[in-house]
């Protein structure tokens, strides 16, 4: 299946919805992660980060409280064994109500290296920490950027230190400490960078959590992180520093997170809950 597909969960199901049933919904709450083979990246991480924002858009919103438990096992029910998809849950606002979705999407074409320009405009981020409210204007920016050549821009906090890209999260290396944004400075908590900074621990490589800015990034190998590519090197920093590499490390790593990659757990008994799909039986 090449094409996406869109489905809400209603009334203990999932049922097949077209754009234009969600035309003007406001997002409340989002994930997306790589399935590849059937297999996923620290897909607990992503189903913690979901549902805590969830959470905290029922505290924002003023709704209901909505329970994720039964419409996160539907949707893991779908996930192929086959090929390659980028699915994404979302918590969405529609007509004054809470709605869940899961859009399935085939997964873009992935790459190795990318092109950084830093944001100069106000703070695009509704709710900084949380993924989904601010993903709109977010790709709103790198949009803006893309016209420069840039891949995704870098947020900055007032002081100009670097906290998150906005399609990616952002690591760096000096020496062989491996470094990241100061743990103050609010952003989403990246499922691939926490992965990352585990294998690190677990190879006794130094972590360093720091503020600093991109002027002082010259000359470093830097990393952009997120989902669908796993990482990836910067090679330009439009207007900003500029990045080295150590030949190897970077195909070292990629290989290492592939590694932490897992069958996914299903529970069929949500597989028949799609309405107008039959049961995959595999």
């Amino acid at each position: 299946m090449s094409e996406s597909t869109l489905h809400g969960w209603v009334d203990g199901e999932l049922r097949a919805l077209g754009l234009e049933d969600v035309a003007g919904a406001r997002i409340e709450a989002a994930d997306s992660w790589l399935v590849s083979e059937g297999r996923v990246l620290a897909l607990e991480l992503h189903r913690m980060r979901f549902f805590d924002a969830v959470e905290r858009a029922a505290a924002r919103t003023g709704h209901t409280r909505v329970d994720p438990s039964g419409f996160w096992d539907a949707v893991i029910d779908r996930l192929p064994d086959t090929g390659e998809r980028f699915p994404r849950v979302d918590l969405v606002t529609r007509q004054d109500a809470p709605l869940l979705l899961f859009r399935d999407r085939p997964a873009p074409e992935r790459g190795l290296q990318l092109t950084l320009a830093s944001h100069s405009g106000p703070e695009p981020r509704i709710e900084p920490g949380v993924k989904g409210p601010s993903l709109e204007n977010l790709e709103s920016i790198r949009r803006e950027a893309s016209a420069s050549g840039a891949d995704d821009v870098v947020l900055l906090d007032n002081d100009g230190h670097v906290i998150e890209g906005a399609s990616t999260a952002l690591l760096w290396w000096r020496g062989e400490i491996l470094c990241l944004p100061d743990q103050e400075l609010e952003r989403v908590d990246s499922v691939t960078v926490r992965s990352v900074a585990a294998m690190a621990t677990a190879l006794g490589i130094d972590l360093s959590w720091e503020k600093t800015t991109p002027a002082e990034l010259d000359g470093l190998e830097i990393w952009a992180a997120n989902a669908l590519h796993g990482l990836r090197i910067v090679t330009r920093w439009i207007d900003g520093p500029s990045p080295a590499e150590e030949p190897g490390r970077l195909r070292e790593w990629r290989a290492r997170l592939d590694s932490l990659r897992r069958p996914v757990a299903r529970n069929r008994r949500h597989t028949a809950s799609i309405e107008g799909s039959p049961p995959v039986n595999n």
